[in-house]
C-alpha cells in the first residue's frame, strides 16, 4: 500500500516518463491509449494488463473502444496521486502493448473536469456531491468513485463569472497545439495570459472553458484565479 511519502514529485515523474514515451502525466495519474491491429487484439491487451494488475496488486482505469484501448494509472491510496508503483505498471503494460502489436496514441486522452465559481464551496458541495453520487477529494474536489464521470470543483472567488460554471479540457502539452490552434480558428476569444498551463476560451455568447495542460502542475492541482 502506497502512502503519502511514496508520492513522486513532478520532477521524478518527468525523468520517468522520459524512458516511457507512451505515456503523459495527468492529474495526479499517467494516462495512454493504445490503438490495436484489431478488436480482439484490444481484447487481449486487456487481458493482459488485467494479468499484470494481479501479479502487482494494482489495477488501472481502463476504457476498451473497438480496437483502442484507454488506460490511466494513479495510486488511490496515495490520494489519487503519482508513486513508483504507477510507473512500473505502466512500464509493464507498455512492454504487454508492443508484444500485442499495438501503436500509442496519448494524445486521444483527454479528461475533462467541471468548474463552478462561487464565493462559498461549502454551501454548494454537497448538493452537488449527493445528486451526483461523487465523493470528496483530499484537496475538497468531487470525484466519481468510479471513475466515468468528471470531476467537479469549486473555484472560490467574491466576484464570480455571470457564466459560473466552466469546463476545463486537459490534454497533454505535447499533443494541445493543433487543439488549441483549430479553437482559434472558430473565432473564439483566446485568453493566454497563462499559457501554456491553461488558454481561457470564450464563445461568442460568453460561455467559457478552458484548455489545460499538465504545465505548472505539481502534484497538487493548482487551481486557477477567477478567469
Amino acid at each position: 500500500m502506497a502512502g503519502k511519502d511514496d508520492i513522486l514529485t513532478r520532477s521524478a515523474i518527468d525523468d520517468a516518463l522520459a524512458e516511457l514515451p507512451d505515456w503523459r502525466y495527468r492529474l495526479g495519474g499517467l494516462a495512454t491509449v493504445y490503438k490495436c491491429p484489431t478488436s480482439a487484439a484490444a481484447l487481449e491487451l486487456i487481458a493482459a494488463v488485467g494479468r499484470i494488475a494481479e501479479q502487482q496488486n494494482h489495477h488501472p482505469d481502463l476504457d476498451w473502444r473497438y480496437n483502442r484501448v484507454f488506460i490511466r494509472y494513479t495510486s488511490h491510496d496515495a490520494g489519487s496521486a503519482v508513486t513508483q508503483r504507477d510507473i512500473r505498471a505502466a512500464t509493464s503494460a507498455g512492454e504487454a502493448a508492443a508484444e500485442a502489436g499495438a501503436a500509442a496514441e496519448p494524445g486521444l486522452y483527454r479528461t475533462v473536469e467541471v468548474g463552478i465559481d462561487t464565493p462559498d464551496p461549502d454551501g454548494i458541495s454537497e448538493v452537488w456531491r449527493v445528486a451526483l453520487g461523487y465523493r470528496k477529494d483530499r484537496f475538497g474536489n468531487l470525484e466519481d468513485p468510479y471513475g466515468r464521470g468528471p470531476r467537479v470543483w469549486f473555484q472560490t472567488t467574491e466576484t464570480p463569472n455571470p457564466h459560473r460554471i466552466h469546463l476545463d479540457v486537459h490534454r497533454s502539452q505535447a499533443e494541445s497545439g493543433p487543439v488549441m490552434e483549430k479553437t482559434a480558428a472558430t473565432g473564439a476569444l483566446m485568453d493566454r495570459d497563462h499559457a501554456p498551463q491553461r488558454v481561457v476560451v470564450t464563445d461568442s455568447q460568453g460561455n467559457r472553458l478552458c484548455l489545460c495542460t499538465e504545465a505548472g502542475d505539481t502534484q497538487v492541482y493548482p487551481r486557477h484565479a477567477n478567469s
